[in-house]
C-alpha cells in the first residue's frame, strides 16, 4: 500500500498543479475583458452636452452638463464612450451630482449610466439616480430617486404611468457626494448597485431594447444637473 502511494503522490501533486494553472488561466481571460477607461478627449464624443476634464486633483474628473438647447427630458445627453461596444457585463462609475445656478425646483440632480448605445444614438437603454430625492421628506419623491429609462419609446413618463413602480425606487444618496453606481447585465436584464453594497437596489428584468442589443457605454445627465464622473470600468462577459 505505502508504495502505490508513493506511486500516485507526483501523479495527484501534477493535477493538483494542472488545476492551478488552468484556473489562473481562466481567471486572466476574464481580466482580459475588464477596461479601465481613461477619462481623456481621446476617448470621448459629447452629445447633446457639455464636457470638461480636470486633472488637476491627480485623477481625471470629467464634468458635464446638458446643452440647454435640449429642453425634453430622458434625451440622448451623455458623453458617449468611444471603441466600448457592450452587451453583456458590469458597468461601474462613481458620480456626484450639483444643481446648476439656473436649475428649476422640479430638478433633481439627474445623473447616470447608458447603455447598449447604437451607433446614431437613437436607441440606448439608461439606469439614472436623483439625489435630491434620496433624503426628501416627501416619501413619494423618495420613491423616485432611482430610474430606468429606455430611449426613444419608453421614457420616465410612460414606464411610470404604465408601470408605476417598476422601473424606480428608493435609495438613500444625496447632492455633492461621490456616489459608486454598478450596473451588472445580461441578456434582458439588469442589476443597480449603489456604493458597494451586496444587494441591488433596482432590478430590471425587461430591457426594452432586447437581449440582444448592444452598443457604446455613455456617461448621462439630465436638466439642471452639473454632473461628475471617474474611475469608469468596464468588463464584458458573454
Amino acid at each position: 500500500m505505502r508504495s502505490i502511494n508513493a506511486a500516485l503522490k507526483p501523479i495527484l501533486n501534477n493535477m493538483k498543479n494542472i488545476r492551478i494553472i488552468w484556473f489562473l488561466f481562466l481567471f486572466a481571460a476574464e481580466s482580459a475583458y475588464s477596461q479601465k477607461i481613461n477619462l481623456d478627449s481621446s476617448n470621448l464624443l459629447p452629445n447633446k452636452v457639455k464636457m470638461q476634464i480636470d486633472n488637476s486633483q491627480g485623477e481625471s474628473i470629467l464634468r458635464v452638463v446638458k446643452d440647454p438647447t435640449v429642453k425634453e427630458a430622458d434625451e440622448p445627453t451623455f458623453v458617449r464612450i468611444q471603441n466600448s461596444d457592450f452587451k453583456n457585463g458590469i458597468i461601474e462609475v462613481e458620480v456626484l451630482s450639483l444643481l446648476l445656478p439656473t436649475a428649476s425646483p422640479t430638478d433633481r440632480g439627474f445623473i447616470g449610466l447608458a447603455f447598449r448605445i447604437n451607433e446614431t444614438n437613437s436607441k440606448f437603454e439608461s439606469i439614472y439616480i436623483r439625489p435630491t430625492n434620496g433624503r426628501a421628506e416627501d416619501q413619494v419623491r423618495r420613491n423616485h430617486s432611482i430610474q430606468y429609462f429606455s430611449y426613444p419609446d419608453y421614457k420616465y413618463e410612460r414606464l411610470r404611468k404604465e408601470n408605476p413602480e417598476k422601473y424606480e425606487t428608493y435609495a438613500d444618496m444625496g447632492l455633492n457626494e461621490w456616489i459608486s453606481m454598478k450596473i451588472e447585465i445580461k441578456g434582458s436584464k439588469a442589476k443597480l448597485f449603489l456604493n458597494k453594497n451586496k444587494y441591488p437596489s433596482l432590478i430590471v428584468n425587461d430591457l426594452k431594447q432586447g437581449p440582444d442589443a448592444m452598443g457604446a457605454v455613455g456617461l448621462f445627465v439630465d436638466v439642471g444637473t452639473e454632473g461628475y464622473f471617474r474611475n469608469l470600468k468596464i468588463s464584458h462577459s458573454k
